[in-house]
């Protein structure tokens, strides 16, 4: 698993980034799905798709792969005036 933090910015990099990480982790798809509850397909389906998963889920496969999700402003810059919080 890779030391450092990863910056994302898509959701394809966090499917990417989850997929090293179960892999740095020696852990087969069948394997972290029987962590998570779910099928290896789903596993396969979301590692590829990782839009489609809640902020929940999210945080269960952190925990699962001893991973932590942090949040902060991008470049360590003030929030932009125009960014829009009523989405």
């Amino acid at each position: 698993m890779p030391s450092s933090s990863q910056i994302l910015l898509t959701a394809t990099q966090l499917g990417s980034v989850l997929q090293a990480a179960r892999k740095a982790q020696g852990l087969t798809q069948s394997a972290l799905a029987g962590r998570l509850g779910l099928s290896q397909s789903r596993i396969s389906h979301l590692e590829l798709h990782a839009h489609e998963l809640s902020v929940e889920q999210l945080l269960a496969w952190c925990a699962a792969l001893e991973l932590e999700l942090s949040v902060g402003p991008r470049g360590g810059a003030a929030p932009a005036a125009n960014a829009r919080a009523d989405w």
